[in-house]
């Protein structure tokens, strides 16, 4: 069976993980096995019956050479740009529409995901690897990359099924990062605030 492997990259707070955690509730959902892909291009937990198996990583090899090629000068871009090549099938760009933390903001981190995303697209460019930009917050971000990837996006219901496995995150049976989160109201905030406003 082929395996599709996807590589998300971007700058810093730009949703990178957000989307490959959706990206993966969705396509286990609709019966794809998914598993993380190595630099040495090794995929884990393949299943021959799945619909299509996927592998999905958003810590890449060339993420870190161009961040080092910044800092440091000293990045061979264009063999870690050939490798990238041959390890990934598709290359999403997240977009820098994706809001940032208060500390990345304080720490000028605005001025250097500019600095890094103009970089990473260059580095893309220059190398010949085609690649999609995707915009758009929660739920219309995850369903630009699924049109970007040639799947359907997810309708209401849909959403609704996958979106109710998050509760288990508010029920404290599985850790939750609110740095990922792009909702601002999202029910895990109202949950614990309800929590704090009970009185002893």
């Amino acid at each position: 069976m082929k395996v599709r492997r996807i590589a998300i990259v971007g700058a810093a707070s730009t949703g990178k993980t957000w989307l490959k955690d959706a990206l993966k509730s969705v396509l286990t959902l609709r019966g794809n096995t998914v598993s993380d892909i190595s630099h040495r291009g090794s995929s884990q937990n393949s299943n021959i019956n799945a619909v299509q198996v996927w592998t999905i990583s958003d810590n890449t090899a060339l993420m870190t050479a161009v961040e080092n090629h910044l800092h440091f000068e000293d990045e061979p871009l264009a063999a870690v740009a050939q490798a990238h090549r041959d390890l990934y099938d598709i290359t999403l760009v997240m977009g820098l529409d994706w809001p940032q933390s208060s500390t990345a903001l304080q720490s000028d981190g605005h001025v250097m995901r500019s600095t890094v995303d103009s970089a990473l697209r260059q580095t893309l460019s220059q190398s010949g690897l085609a690649y999609k930009v995707i915009y758009g917050q929660g739920h219309q971000r995850l369903n630009h990359a699924l049109l970007a990837l040639g799947l359907a996006g997810e309708d209401n219901l849909a959403r609704q099924i996958r979106e109710q496995g998050q509760f288990a995150i508010n029920q404290g049976r599985t850790q939750w990062q609110c740095n990922e989160c792009s909702d601002p109201e999202c029910e895990h905030k109202l949950f614990t605030s309800l929590l704090g406003d009970r009185p002893n």
